[in-house]
């Protein structure tokens, strides 16, 4: 159970860095365009954080201080690193940032994916649909692709131009 005690905790992590990472974006692009798409994506990984909470806690699972710690300090160095620059238009650092948060997004597919492979038929652990959280991460992914190539458009078809 260690292991799969370090792994859910490494992806309850990621979730929390996605969200500070979203709340940036969110107060960035307040306003503008963007700031829709990318609440109705911080709600969608806020309710798949909570799925993962409900796993750990039904397998007696504790949230690592530690790890959520690494994670916040992480996000803080990535932003500020992203944030150089960032005008609230389509630019290079927004890029950067959707492409990070694709990453995520892939991540926690393979988490579910992972959970259903080792978990989806015990006993201790109900009421979750391991294929539909799959299905929704594949959806965000979709979405999130999206963005970043109409944002890859405008900055580079503009940069060339």
């Amino acid at each position: 159970m260690k292991n799969l005690s370090v792994y859910l905790n490494d992806h309850l992590a990621g979730s929390i860095g996605a969200l500070e990472m979203l709340d940036g974006l969110i107060e960035t692009h307040q306003g503008k365009p963007l700031e829709q798409f990318l609440r109705v994506l911080r709600d969608d990984i806020e309710a798949d954080q909570r799925e993962l909470k409900r796993i750990m806690e039904q397998l007696g699972i504790d949230e690592s201080g530690a790890r959520k710690a690494g994670a916040w300090v992480a996000e803080k160095v990535l932003r500020a690193k992203l944030r150089v620059g960032d005008s609230g238009e389509p630019n290079l650092a927004l890029l950067q940032s959707l492409e990070s948060l694709s990453l995520g997004i892939t991540g926690k597919r393979s988490l579910w994916r992972t959970l259903d492979a080792v978990l989806g038929s015990d006993a201790g652990l109900s009421g979750f649909d391991f294929a539909r959280l799959e299905k929704r991460a594949a959806t965000q992914f979709g979405r999130v692709e999206a963005q970043i190539l109409e944002i890859a458009r405008q900055i580079f078809t503009t940069e060339s131009g």
